[in-house]
Order: structure tokens, then sequence, then C-alpha cells
């Protein structure tokens, strides 16, 4: 275990030389390079350039921020963090993407693309009919950034920097917050891609050299278990170990019943949860729309489903290795920390701006123009930092373990629903507007019914009898998902079927089954030009890749089960 000492923040300020400055430096200076450059390179006068690059941007930047904008800052530190208590099942988080990122570029982007969309919730306007699911999945949307994504990431952004510089815990956040609103407010989608290509290129090259360091110290992998297993801290804090090194840490399936990440409900469960944030979510899906083709696309979700294979070895495991030693290297620890969290606020600033102009300023006012739009779409950002300041209190009055089950509690209570509606809207052309509308609202009484037992009963100390009620300590929070996805499925088929069938212009090159070729291609020129040679050459260089990601994802899965 790291020495006491070392949570006093002077012990670090007093330890950062001059090298560690530059690197912070550096990493500042390169931002606002690359954001002033992203921004002169799109239109940011029009909503398509604003809020979509202009449809122009190219696979590479477009992957690179598909993964930056998941690692955010809280996710870092959580992976890390649970790594470290719980061993390697957690790369489940990750390793998961694959398939869905996978399903988002070959099924929903086509889709997307072909009607024609700029924000998630306009999807569903058009495909059931009416504006009320629109408005509730906007808001939701606009809550779920607000109090989940942006107040984890600051969180733990913003202490990191705090312990590791001594800075006031509101000029850490403050100074973050400032500059991540200027390229955002200014350069749009475009700059927020590009900033995150710089973003991903710093964690990854980071994570390595701390991840080589802290090898290097215990003595390689093969130490990496014997270590882990005799770790025993010095403090216990409440889980269901007590915090002693699990048995199974090794172990990415573990028992449906009594294991912490149950390989039921991280197969199934956490399938549902990944559905909705890497396939419907508009934070992930806004990036998948500004590629310049259906190919580029393609490719973008298949880098970013190849960086997510990396956090196994530069994250979690280096997290293990933190219960026995502390790798050290603080400016750079900094700057990729740095990396994650503004990274993660940008992709949300910008989505969360694209949310409310398009989907609630535009219906208070059907006659608002390109300028008033892009206008508002700027001040969002403006009041989202200033939401994030206000929050700070809050984040900083809370335990940081405290709010990634919060987090989690809130995901699997209120995504799942969502999921099933877009699923079915995809794929069953029966699927009707009332059937969602409903089975929308039924999920969220049983999810938010849940979520609030989670609060006023929460899980007691280790050692402890746990006497919650039986839907919380029975029915893992993955598990959940589950059965909520199932009931809002059940609701939705329901009603559906007692209700008149959805009108021909909801469903058509809406769904899977009425998806045109031609409207694709009139949506995106280039999407799917199958008659130019070198379009079909990169075709298939993307289906092979799918395939060998495939392949590798499994492989891994089984190397670790």
């Amino acid at each position: 275990m790291a020495d006491n000492s070392t949570s006093d923040p002077h012990f670090f300020v007093q330890q950062l030389n001059v090298a560690d400055i530059i690197v912070i430096v550096v990493y500042f200076a390169l931002n606002v390079a690359v954001g002033i450059w992203s921004s002169c390179r799109v239109n940011r006068n029009t909503l398509n350039g604003y809020f979509l690059a202009g449809r122009d941007m190219a696979w590479w930047p477009i992957g690179a921020s598909l993964f930056a904008s998941s690692e955010g800052s809280g996710l870092f530190i959580g992976l890390a963090g649970s790594g470290a208590a719980g061993g390697l099942a957690v790369a489940g988080f990750e390793w998961n993407a694959t398939y869905v990122l996978l399903a988002l570029a070959w099924i929903f982007v086509p889709i997307y693309i072909s009607s024609e969309i700029v924000t998630l919730p306009e999807y569903l306007q058009k495909r059931y009919g009416r504006s009320r699911i629109r408005m509730y999945l906007s808001i939701l949307s606009l809550l779920l950034s607000v109090f989940t994504k942006i107040s984890i990431d600051l969180y733990a952004g913003a202490l990191f920097v705090h312990i590791c510089l001594g800075w006031n815990f509101y000029l850490s956040t403050g100074i973050v917050l400032v500059i991540t609103a200027i390229y955002t407010v200014a350069g749009g989608l475009a700059a927020v891609i590009y900033t995150d290509a710089l973003q991903t290129v710093i964690m990854i090259v980071g994570a390595i050299i701390l991840t080589v360091k802290a090898f290097d110290q215990i003595g390689g992998y093969g130490q990496l278990e014997a270590a882990y297993l005799q770790a025993v801290p010095n403090k216990t804090i409440p889980n269901t170990t007590c915090h002693l090194p699990r048995a199974d840490a090794m172990h990415m399936f573990r028992d449906p019943h009594t294991a912490d990440l149950p390989w039921t409900g991280m197969t199934f469960g956490l399938t549902i949860m990944a559905t909705w944030y890497w396939c419907t979510d508009q934070v992930i899906v806004q990036r998948s729309l500004s590629a310049r083709n259906l190919n580029h696309a393609k490719a973008g979700s298949i880098l970013a489903s190849y960086l997510k294979m990396l956090p196994m070895g530069l994250i979690i495991m280096p997290g293990m290795i933190s219960r026995a030693l502390y790798p050290g290297l603080r400016g750079l620890m900094i700057a990729a920390m740095m990396a994650a969290l503004m990274s993660s606020l940008t992709s949300i600033f910008n989505s969360s701006s694209a949310l409310f102009t398009m989907d609630i300023w535009r219906k208070l006012r059907p006659r608002a123009g390109e300028k008033e739009l892009l206008l508002v779409g700027r001040l969002v950002i403006v009041v989202l930092v200033g939401i994030s300041v206000i929050w700070i209190p809050v984040l900083q009055g809370s335990q940081s373990g405290q709010l990634f089950i919060y987090m989690q509690v809130v995901t699997s209570s209120l995504a799942p629903p969502v999921t099933a509606v877009f699923i079915l809207g995809v794929f069953w052309n029966r699927a009707s507007e009332q059937g969602a509308f409903w089975g929308l609202m039924t999920g969220l009484v049983v999810g938010a019914t849940r979520m609030i037992l989670e609060f006023v009963y929460p899980e007691p100390p280790c050692g402890f009898p746990d006497n919650r009620p039986a839907v919380l300590h029975s029915l893992h929070y993955l598990h959940f998902s589950v059965v909520l996805f199932s009931i809002t499925v059940a609701i939705v088929a329901a009603v559906s079927l007692l209700t008149p069938p959805p009108d021909e212009s909801q469903i058509k090159n809406l769904t899977w089954w009425t998806l045109s070729k031609d409207k694709l291609l009139e949506a995106l020129p280039e999407a799917l030009d199958v008659g130019d040679k070198q379009t079909l050459f990169w075709t298939q260089v993307c289906n092979f890749n799918a395939i060998l990601l495939l392949c590798v994802n499994i492989f891994f899965y089984a190397y670790f089960a």
C-alpha cells in the first residue's frame, strides 16, 4: 500500500518538478492549438456544420472521439479502483462495447442517416409519429448528462488535480470548465472530435508508460496475481469482501448468484445498458452521424472497438497493482487524467446543446431561424458550465465511491426502457406510438421505484446483515436491467397490438426492413456507392476487421473466463 503521507496534497506539490510542469503546460497548449485549428476546418455557421461537423469527418478522429468520450475521468478512476477492489471482471464493461459498436455502425447508423436526423429523440418522433416521446427522451437525456456524466467526471478529475497540485477544488474545476467551454462553444462538434483525438493519444501514451513502470516494479505479469492476493489494505471500506482480495479476482465469468459482477448480468444486463449508451445516446451517436460516408462510420467504430480492448492492461491491471505500490509520474498522470476529463466534458456539452436546441427550443419556437438556433446552442453550453459550477458543493460533499454506485443505479433504472423502444422501433414495423409511450412510462415507474429504494435502503457496511428488501439484495442491478427491459418490451408489444398500426410514413426508411438504398444515397451521397471499386474495397476491409474484432474479443473472454 502507498504510504499515508501521499494523501496530503502538499506531498505531491513538493514533488512536482520542472519536467512535470512542462508536460502539463505543453498539454494545455496542444489543446488550445488543436481547438483553434479544428474550429477553422468546417463552417460553424450552419446547424449541420456546428452539430454534425458538416457530415465530413474521417474515420480516425471519429474512432478516437468515440473512445475518448467513453473514457471520462470518472471511468478512468472507476476502472482502476474497481480493478483494485475486485479484479479483472470489470473489464467486461469495456469489452462488451465491441458488439454494440459494430451494431451501431452496421445497423443503427444507416437508419439514422436515412432518417436525416440531428438528434436521437428526433428519430423517435419520426418513427412513432408524435412529439411526446421526443420531448421525454430529450429531457431524460439532459438530466442524465448533468446528474450522472458531468457529476462523475467533474468530481473525479477535479479531485485528482486538487490532490496532485494542491489547488482549491473550485479553482481546479473552474479552470477545466472554462478551457473546455471555450473551444466547445467556438468550434462545435469538429473541435470536440479533433481535440478528442488528441486526448486519446495522450491517454494511451500516458497509460502505457505508467503500466510499464507499474509492471516493472511488481516484477512482471506473472507476479500480478500473487501480489494482488497478498495486498491486504490497512483500512477496509464497505464491499462484498470487506476489501479483502477476491478469490475469483483473475476471472471474468463469476457466480451468477453470489458474485459482485455475475456472468449472467455481465452478458445480458450489461449488453442492454451498453446498447443504450453506444447506439441510442446522443453523446456517442452524434460522432458517427458526422462521418463523410458509411465506411468511415464503420471504420470509426472498429477503431474505437480496438481501443476499448486496451483498458484491461492499461487501467485495470495497474489498478490491481496499485494495491501494492504507487507508480508515480505525476505530470504524466495529470495530463492523462485531464485528457479523460476534458474529452468527456466537451462531448457531453456539445451533445446536450444539440438536444436542447433541436428538440426543446425548436419545439417552443418552431419559426426560429438558423442563426437563433446556433446562438441558443452556444448559450446552452454556457448554462451547462454554470450548472456544473453550482453542482460543485454537492460533489464536494459526496464520496467518490457513492457517486460511482449512484451512476450505476441510475443507469440500470432508467436506460433499459429507452433501449427497448429503440430496438423495437428499428426491428418491428408494428410498434406503435401508444405502445412505445406507455412502455416508456411503465419502465420509468418501475425503474424509478427501484432507484428510490436503493437510496432509501443503502447497502449495509461489510460484516453487517443485509436486511434490505428482496428486490435489492436478491436482484443484482445488472439482472434488474434485464427484468426492466423485458417488462418494457411486453408493454410496448401488447399496447401496439391493441392499437392501430403505424402509418407508412412512420416506417418507410425508418426501420431495418424498410431501409432504402436510394434514400441512404440521397441523405449521404457517398454512403453506399457499391459501384465504386475503391468503396467496395474499403467495405470489405471494414467487414474483415469486424469479424477479426469479434474473434479477438471472444478469445480474450475465453482466456480470462
